[in-house]
């Protein structure tokens, strides 16, 4: 449809609203606003079939929020953008289940323990694993416990349901302990951080900013960080329905996400002063935290699916969750990852 016959239409729908609502049509106004949405509908290209997308983010520091690439590429398209803050993906993936987010970056737990829920959430792509000095089990300078094996018996605060549950277990699992070993207590990072702050906690299995800040302002002594545990890297999800309806607003998505996080992997200095005003910690602290993130995305393969697999057993294995869950169900279908998955990861192995 050319612009002129575009422009006719609009100007169309504008009067006949104007008219209806004078009470010359017979016709009701939510019936007129069905019509106008159906026709507006028609004019969005095709995979487009909604007028804004909501988009969850963790409080820790987005920049793909901060920096705003996604806005100008789905203005044209006819989308809008929303933003929803969250301290932590177990909070993120329960509002996406609840049809309040659409898509949304998170760890790779969270996913696991949303599925074992029976979210109908979908993987549309991982992002680029870390070293993993980026999160650890820690405890205050002047603790007594020395290695995980202290931990025995002891209370040990953690997100449930985060990546640092998962490197808590794993942790435990190398000290040969259980997870029934501890007492397990779940706070949010921002909670967490404060009982650490305020001497109430010992051990504490955290991630940045927030292990940054207690190792540079609270004398914290790192026990165990993630090196050699997470490997595995993070993942965007989306409600399932979405993708499917909505390929083309994911695949943008996506293409900008990843542009973003390439660009920012290669200007760790301008991440500092972008985050700066964000976290409102200092420069020196920042980037310690920008050195130990990746930001870039890459693409679903078998083998990462067989890892989250593996995770995934780990934690129904010692009745974490309460039965076995199978990965694949929360994926899409070949062809639908073709639709949405950029050109630069297509090529990836």
């Amino acid at each position: 449809m050319n612009s002129k016959h575009l422009q006719q239409r609009r100007l169309f729908l504008k009067r006949f609203m104007q008219y209806s609502l004078l009470g010359i049509s017979g016709f009701s106004v939510p019936i007129i606003e069905e019509f106008v949405e159906k026709a507006q509908a028609q004019t969005k290209p095709s995979g487009i079939n909604t007028n804004v997308v909501r988009m969850g983010y963790q409080t820790s520091g987005d920049i793909v929020r901060i920096k705003g690439v996604l806005e100008p590429r789905l203005k044209a398209l006819g989308v809008s953008v929303e933003w929803a803050p969250f301290p932590a993906g177990p909070q993120l993936l329960e509002a996406m289940n609840a049809g309040r987010v659409d898509i949304g970056s998170v760890g790779e737990t969270p996913p696991i323990f949303a599925q074992a829920a029976g979210a109908q959430l979908v993987y549309i792509a991982g992002r680029k694993p870390s070293k993993g000095e980026g999160s650890a089990l820690i405890v205050r300078q002047d603790s007594p416990f020395r290695r995980v094996a202290d931990l025995k018996g002891q209370k040990v605060i953690f997100q449930k349901g985060s990546a640092s549950h998962y490197l808590l277990l794993r942790a435990l699992q190398e000290a040969g302990l259980k997870f029934s070993d501890i007492q397990a207590v779940s706070l949010t990072p921002a909670e967490a951080r404060d009982a650490f702050l305020q001497k109430k906690i010992d051990a504490w299995v955290t991630w940045d900013p927030f292990y940054a800040f207690v190792q540079k302002n609270a004398g914290a002594r790192t026990i165990r960080n993630a090196a050699r545990i997470a490997t595995q890297g993070g993942f965007y999800l989306s409600r399932r329905e979405f993708a499917i309806k909505n390929p083309g607003v994911v695949k943008v998505v996506l293409e900008e996400i990843d542009k973003l996080g390439r660009w920012a992997e290669a200007n760790p200095t301008e991440i500092v002063k972008i985050l700066a005003p964000e976290l409102k910690l200092e420069p020196s602290l920042l980037e310690v935290v920008v050195r130990r993130r990746t930001y870039s995305l890459r693409k679903l393969t078998p083998s990462i699916i067989n890892e989250q697999q593996r995770i995934a057993d780990a934690f129904s294995q010692e009745k974490v969750i309460p039965q076995k869950i199978d990965i694949k169900q929360a994926l899409l279908t070949p062809q639908q990852y073709a639709a949405i998955t950029p050109a630069r990861l297509v090529s990836q192995r």
